[in-house]
């Protein structure tokens, strides 16, 4: 069975704090799930007053999420990846995209959130090789050394690196370039690194982050030019930072992109 890191189902209910909204919850309830209290839908719901789309970019976050799994284990012959801020577990998940094209592929899911752990265990059950560290990436050095982590990934051997739907909620002063370039330091040449995150657009997207940070506590939207700087001393691989459903789409996408499908933008970069 696949490997977790927590207790029981009844210790883990303890350790969720539903007095305060949670990033993996709120998203939750943004992509009309069902793992979220009112607390998170409060946030979810005063989201929507400022982009009523906002599930949308949910989705296509989710979409693009797929894309990136699957170019890295189809064709850049990745099979093993650390999914950092992974948040609850829905449809197409980065283990169930890898093992599609790779069956033996390995994946460490990790987040803050104890309820990502205690909902990701039916879903994991009787996979040995995907595991959910209820950690920080904060703290790149207790996450890497983590036993699970060292369990599944071997860090002589190329390695998925994704942050996706993250970063924008480390604020400026968590230093979020220097937690990239810690967690790429600790892979080896071959490694890829795949970001997706709020940018900066308009007067649109700044409303949305003015409610995330007033009820959320966080949600920093950078501009084009910040997010693409995480992928410095990298080989950024076409089509570049774009926003997300231009990220090698399945099919062709109409332009002119709308406000929602242009929130969020998103790159894959290899190490070499």
């Amino acid at each position: 069975m696949v490997e977790q890191d927590g207790g029981s189902a009844d210790v883990q209910s303890a350790d969720i704090d539903l007095s305060r909204p949670s990033i993996a919850r709120v998203y939750d309830a943004v992509l009309g799930g069902k793992d979220n209290y009112e607390v998170d839908r409060v946030v979810a719901d005063q989201v929507r007053l400022d982009m009523p789309h906002i599930s949308d970019v949910g989705w296509f976050n989710r979409a693009v999420l797929g894309r990136g799994v699957r170019f890295l284990a189809e064709q850049a012959g990745i099979d093993q990846f650390i999914d950092l801020g992974a948040g609850l577990p829905t449809l197409e998940n980065t283990h169930q995209v890898a093992q599609r094209y790779n069956p033996d592929a390995r994946v460490v899911y990790v987040d803050i959130d104890p309820i990502v752990l205690a909902h990701g265990r039916a879903l994991l059950e009787e996979n040995e090789n995907t595991a959910v560290v209820t950690a920080d990436l904060r703290e790149p050095e207790k996450v890497l050394d983590h036993p699970s982590v060292r369990r599944l990934i071997d860090f002589s051997r190329p390695v998925g690196v994704l942050l996706v739907g993250i970063l924008h909620h480390l604020h400026d002063d968590e230093g979020p370039k220097g937690i990239v370039e810690a967690y790429m330091d600790a892979v080896p040449a071959g490694s890829h690194l795949m970001i997706t995150a709020f940018c900066d657009t308009g007067p649109e997207a700044r409303a949305v982050e003015e409610t995330m940070l007033e009820f959320l506590g966080t949600g920093r939207f950078r501009t084009l030019e910040e997010i693409t700087a995480y992928f410095d001393g990298y080989e950024l691989l076409e089509p570049g930072v774009v926003a997300l459903p231009m990220w090698r789409p399945d099919g062709p996408v109409g332009t002119p992109l709308s406000i929602a499908q242009r929130l969020m933008v998103g790159g894959v970069a290899r190490k070499n």
